[in-house]
């Protein structure tokens, strides 16, 4: 079986190609139709020159004008000289454009739409074949009947042909409208992608994931795809929202959390008179424990202010983390999560 590989173009978009083991990664991409940027082939120019974000791989001959020994202990690679032995991510120093590749369109039907919530509309499509995304990534959604897009993020696991997804529904919002109003399962949906840098790191340390709304989405995806790829690490996810009308996929989290020994989570809801058993937002819950000394992977999904107040909390309990990742989304525009 050959091996997922995931090229991060500097510009969002990610293709995710085949590459076999004993196959160069600059063979697999050309045979894919992207010219990754490359010159000699023989390691001696460092033309091809990328870092690998995660995964395992064997390095050919190259001599140290192309890589140095000290960016190589970095994770950074050649691809002309790069074997992989386990899938991996791949992050280019070039846009899509460049390494004349388009963004990958799909067609998919609408196999099912819960309206179950007041504020919230989840639905899933079924595509033909499976599709390949990081976990957290997301993709932008044509809203049938015109040729506007909203930028929704996978609920889903990776590289499967359901494919799930939630979405706030905004009063006049173009996809709520449509959602609510005219949507019938076995419609068909557009959509082109994956893009974006939000997705889900190696598991090597504790992760804290905080979830503002509708920004549950791509940890219900990264928590799906840690069940089939378990890890020992623990993992805390708080999930904070306006009103008790907000909480959705409670059910999910709870046997999530039954088949994930290492899986803890909580919900908030801000407003005050809730009768939630923890009101406020989600920072007011949580302490400097919960940052580990440092030795954790943070990671956010919400509007702007949630981001910034995360930001200012963990300067306040004066704990900075291993590395902290986020993606703000703003329902009063065309991005993620209308």
């Amino acid at each position: 079986m050959p091996f997922n590989i995931a090229l991060q173009f500097e510009d969002g978009v990610t293709r995710v190609i085949p590459c076999d083991a004993n196959e160069l990664v600059s063979e697999a991409a050309y045979r894919a139709k992207i010219n990754i940027p490359l010159d000699c082939r023989d390691g001696a120019c460092g033309t091809c020159k990328c870092h690998c974000e995660s995964g395992s791989y064997t390095q050919g001959v190259y001599i140290d004008d192309a890589l140095t020994e000290e960016e190589a202990s970095q994770g950074f690679i050649l691809t002309c000289q790069m074997k992989p032995t386990s899938d991996c991510v791949i992050r280019v120093p070039a846009s899509s454009a460049a390494c004349k590749t388009e963004v990958a369109a799909h067609t998919a039907s609408l196999s099912e739409i819960n309206r179950g919530s007041p504020t919230t509309v989840s639905f899933k499509l079924q595509a033909d074949k499976p599709v390949s995304f990081l976990p957290g990534q997301y993709v932008n959604l044509q809203v049938p009947g015109t040729q506007e897009t909203r930028a929704y993020s996978f609920s889903s696991a990776p590289n499967q042909t359901e494919l799930g997804f939630l979405i706030r529904d905004v009063p006049g919002g173009l996809m709520s409208t449509y959602m609510r109003q005219t949507a019938e399962v076995g419609g068909a949906m557009n959509f082109t992608g994956p893009y974006g840098s939000f997705y889900l790191r190696p598991v090597e340390r504790p992760v804290l994931m905080l979830a503002g709304g509708t920004g549950l989405a791509p940890f219900l995806s990264m928590l799906l795809w840690l069940q089939s790829h378990p890890s020992t690490q623990p993992i805390m996810l708080a999930y904070g929202v306006n009103t008790n009308d907000d909480l959705v996929e409670l059910d999910t989290l709870a046997a999530l959390k039954a088949a994930m020994p290492n899986l803890e989570f909580f919900t908030v809801v801000v407003d005050p008179a809730s009768g939630h058993p923890k009101t406020g937002y989600v920072t007011d819950h949580l302490t400097a424990k919960d940052l580990h000394d440092g030795n954790v992977d943070v990671y956010v999904c919400g509007p702007p202010p949630m981001v910034e107040g995360v930001r200012k909390w963990m300067s306040g309990v004066g704990v900075t983390p291993r590395s902290f990742h986020f993606e703000k989304f703003s329902s009063s525009t065309a991005g993620a999560h209308e």
